[in-house]
């Protein structure tokens, strides 16, 4: 702890003084619908004096000059059009401000009348979304305790949102399963962007996404518009601003995490195009690489990247290329599966030593091109390619002890070791998909497209089989499956009261000829001057993990069969309603119910078995499955948030929900993921104009965290309670009560703070985030021990982890 407070205070004594200095903020202002530029209208700093304020040109661009440091406010005024606020910009020596800003035109058009439209912050930016919805902005990234500056890490503080306990980077939407959730990147469908992922697409330790090059971003938890399909859960639509196109700029961070350097500047002074890039290796990989530090059983090591070129043109519009990826590698010897859950048997025995190894990728690139082709009409054409892959080996030995003569141990001698469990698994998916935009008037906008997507799975799996000694395949395919997807939506504006968003969405699969045709309906009705009401449904699908397809499932005369090729699709209506009530124009409180009815659920072919697919994480089975499972969730989520303003923020939101299934028995359970409730308190206070030149600011966050404990499966035991598992003969758990019960409840407290110190041309910022910082170490699931007392072990929470971080924005 002593050289942690000398490395916190050296870094702080870095930052030195500074000069009081100023800063540029431009962008580009343009139709919310059409995304034509807005000529002549005014961008004023609010409550400047005098007036700061300039109007936009031919292009719709503007630009702000010498701005004081800060925290400012930008008023858009045109006629026509309804009056929009812009809060909280965060004006820096290092970085020049680059905004793009919208505005939406008033239905009711007279001359030289304004329109004045109440900003509703928070609120989602895909105006054909009207429901459960809300937008996640950098500045938020950075400020919430318990985020890591990761944009995956932040989800889990808004109603109706959780993670796993255990420290992994699953999104867990109203009792949903975390891989019914959809990444997008850029408009696109992308691989789960965490590294040390599993193979049903969630989990990980650590996002490979970098707040440094996030613009405003959207995530959705329910009755999603037409656009969205083959999802399930909920929807995370990342966005990537663009890169200076006026000035080189660069950030240089060091952390626990990782070391990254984020790059971006024009191409050349007389083009508006740009360049943004990014690159990240981990800190503790770094460290063990050059033999600083020696972590027992191997550190774990991951490095990212990510980039964004735009490419404007004068009459062939606007490309864009951006990419993601990353590679990780973890290696554990002698595991213990409290440690953290892998494939496999989830047992530890005396005399029996595990060492576990997986090596990860993962890479997202695209190209899109969007086409003014009318005054109000644009195309939006888009191709992309996403894979990932996953290498795991679990190797087995057998530990003998040697002794002396008068039998005190000496040391063990390992023997007999077999490769337990082989994993090769690789994903591909190419992509391409066109978007037909148009702005009737103000009314109305329409919204048209259609995606193809090619995937390629190649999987092997193995483990060996105790009774027999020799390798059992669970899996070996390398299959195509196509599909082709296509949608439309219809906004309708009734004055400035009331929005309709009706539209279509259909899905097949060409593969296995598996269709739907769903219908999507949203409506927001503005009560008053303060209130909202939005109620919608939506009917949604989406396919299971590509295993569960080609499984290899044992027949009692020996032979091996693959009966799930022909699973239909995974289907569930949604149905909200919501109000939301504006106390003033930073402080709003909302409430959300919902229920989901699920259908077509894969479940295990049998009538005594509870295993359904939607409960799947790491514990996995390859079994004969069948469409005829059934769920529900629903739920009532409350917000009350205060937007940053004044130097402070709070948020409390709760959720009270449960999650269920029925499989082929016929008893309804509860799901892996009916945690029942959860409750988030979120605050800070930001002090400024600190030091003798009122250059540095110091930030102050803290989150605190309750939820229900996480049901789970547990060991059997007999009628006096003690375990009667036998891992030998693979009877370990009592499915029965599956999900029945948790065993602790979840608590944690989270506090994070960040100094930041403003000179001439630079500004430095270094950042503290303590992660369960009370140490609670919940109990949250068990597995058999026999080293243990009772022989049971348990998954707990995890415990207490500081992250530092220090950045220079040049």
């Amino acid at each position: 702890m002593k050289y942690f407070s000398l490395t916190f205070f050296s870094l702080l004594a870095m930052a030195g003084s500074a000069q009081t200095v100023t800063q540029n903020i431009r962008g580009t202002l343009s139709d919310a619908d059409s995304k034509q530029p807005l000529t002549g209208a005014t961008v004023l700093i609010a409550g400047s004096a005098p007036v700061k304020g300039v109007i936009t040109d031919q292009s719709g661009r503007f630009s702000l000059e010498q701005i004081p440091l800060g925290r400012v406010t930008l008023e858009l005024r045109l006629v026509g059009y309804e009056q929009r606020q812009v809060s909280n910009i965060v004006v820096d020596a290092g970085q020049e401000v680059v905004l793009e800003l919208v505005m939406q035109e008033a239905t009711t058009q007279l001359n030289e009348v304004v329109v004045t439209a109440t900003e509703n912050k928070g609120e989602a930016q895909n105006d054909m979304a009207l429901l459960s919805g809300r937008s996640v902005s950098q500045d938020e990234t950075k400020r919430y305790a318990g985020g890591f500056n990761d944009p995956a890490m932040i989800l889990s503080s808004f109603a109706g949102v959780t993670n796993n306990a255990t420290g992994s980077n699953e999104v867990i939407v109203r009792g949903n399963s975390p891989k019914y959730v959809q990444w997008r990147l850029e408009g696109v469908e992308i691989t789960n962007p965490n590294h040390f992922a599993d193979q049903n697409s969630v989990g990980g330790g650590v996002s490979a996404l970098n707040n440094n090059l996030l613009a405003k971003s959207d995530f959705y938890t329910g009755a999603f518009s037409a656009e969205y399909g083959d999802v399930l859960s909920g929807v995370y639509d990342v966005k990537l601003r663009n890169g200076n196109n006026q000035n080189f700029q660069s950030i240089l961070g060091l952390g626990i995490l990782g070391a990254d350097v984020t790059l971006e500047g024009p191409f050349r002074k007389d083009y508006q195009g740009s360049f943004l890039a990014n690159y990240r290796y981990s800190t503790i990989g770094l460290l063990s690489d050059i033999g600083l530090v020696n972590i027992e059983g191997g550190a774990p090591t991951f490095q990212d990247g990510a980039f964004k070129l735009s490419l404007p043109t004068k009459k062939a519009g606007t490309f864009s290329l951006f990419g993601l990826g990353g590679l990780s590698r973890v290696t554990l010897d002698n595991f213990n599966p409290g440690t953290a859950p892998i494939p496999g048997n989830q047992s530890a025995l005396e005399g029996i030593r595990k060492d576990y190894d997986k090596r990860s990728f993962l890479m997202n690139a695209g190209l899109s091109h969007r086409l003014q082709i009318s005054k109000n009409g644009s195309l939006t054409t888009l191709l992309s390619f996403s894979g990932n892959g996953i290498n795991e080996d679990i190797d087995q030995s057998d530990v003998i002890k040697i002794r002396d003569d008068a039998g005190q141990w000496l040391r063990d001698s390992l023997a007999n070791e077999r490769l337990s469990y082989k994993s090769r698994l690789n994903n591909a998916a190419y992509r391409a998909s066109i978007t037909y935009n148009n702005k009737l008037n103000a009314r109305h906008r329409i919204e048209a497209g259609a995606k193809f997507v090619y995937n390629n799975f190649s999987y092997a799996q193995s483990f060996l089989n105790d009774t027999t000694g020799s390798p059992q395949v669970l899996s070996d395919f390398d299959e195509g499956i196509a599909t082709l997807r296509n949608f439309v939506s219809w906004k309708y504006r009734a004055g400035n009261r009331v929005t309709i968003v009706t539209g279509l969405h259909n899905m097949n699969v060409l593969y296995n000829h598996k269709s739907t045709l769903e219908p999507r309906l949203a409506i927001r009705w503005n009560v008053g001057n303060r209130g909202t009401f939005n109620a919608g449904y939506g009917l949604h699908s989406t396919m299971d993990r590509v295993h569960n397809y080609f499984a290899k499932v044992k027949q009692p005369n020996g032979s091996y069969t693959e009966p799930n090729r022909n699973l239909g699709l995974l289907k569930a209506h949604h149905f909200v309603a919501g109000y939301e009530y504006r106390l003033t124009e930073n402080l709003r409180v909302k409430a959300e119910a919902y229920y989901q009815h699920l259908y077509n659920l894969p479940v295990e072919n049998s009538d005594t078995s509870a295993y359904a697919t939607i409960n799947e994480g790491q514990d996995f089975r390859y079994v004969e499955l069948v469409n005829k499972g059934k769920g529900r969730n629903y739920g009532v989520e409350l917000t009350i948030e205060r937007f940053f303003d004044k130097n402070y923020y709070f948020l409390i939101n709760s959720s009270l929900y449960q999650s269920k299934y029925t499989p082929l028995d016929g008893k309804e359970r509860n799901t892996a993921y009916a945690d029942n409730y959860l409750v988030n308190v979120l605050m800070g206070k930001e002090f400024t104009n600190l030091g003798r030149r009122n250059n540095k600011s110091i930030s102050l966050n803290a989150k605190v965290f309750f939820g229900g404990g996480k049901k789970y499966i547990p060991l059997l035991r007999n009628g006096a309670g003690q375990v009667i598992a036998n891992p030998e003969s693979g009877t370990i758990w009592d499915y029965k009560r599956a999900y029945e019960g948790k065993i602790d409840d979840i608590y944690q407290v989270t506090f994070s703070a960040s100094h930041k110190v403003n000179k001439r041309k630079t500004t430095h910022e270094l950042f503290l985030n303590i992660d369960n910082i009370t140490n609670r170490l919940s109990r949250i699931s068990e597995y058999y021990d026999d080293t243990k007392p009772g022989s049971v072990g348990y998954f707990k929470q995890f415990g207490i982890f500081p992250n530092i971080m220090y950045r220079i924005y040049l």
